[in-house]
């Protein structure tokens, strides 16, 4: 394996975490503690 090879597999791993983390990060926000979905509350 090539140097390169390996800078191309650490830069894919890199961009799935992180493409992954804010996926996440991106659903949790619009759920409350309880669970509940912040866009559908009523209690606006």
């Amino acid at each position: 394996m090539s140097f390169g090879d390996i800078v191309y597999i650490v830069a894919m791993a890199l961009f799935a975490w992180m493409t992954f983390a804010i996926v996440r990060n991106n659903f949790r926000s619009k759920f409350d503690d309880e669970g509940n979905r912040k866009d559908l509350d009523e209690e606006v």
